[in-house]
């Protein structure tokens, strides 16, 4: 299986981390999100696939275009 990283498409703060590694998601489900502006956005899975490791911790601030997950799908 190959292995690819998750981006972030905004700037924000890890509000909560859904997912663990090992979680197995389909596609569009969550594996963390993103509060911006007083919103929470989420960062969904871009395929079905299995998380493989969190790059960031809940409270972190990421930038757009961060690596914020590892993914094997």
């Amino acid at each position: 299986m190959k292995q690819s990283k998750v981006a972030s498409e905004i700037t924000g703060k890890v509000w909560k981390i859904v997912a663990a590694p090992g979680t197995q998601l389909a596609e569009d489900e969550p594996i963390l999100i993103l509060e911006s502006m007083k919103m929470e956005i989420p960062v969904s899975a871009p395929l079905d696939c299995k998380v493989v490791e969190i790059l960031v911790a809940e409270g972190d601030t990421v930038s757009e275009g961060q690596a914020v997950a590892v993914i094997e799908g």
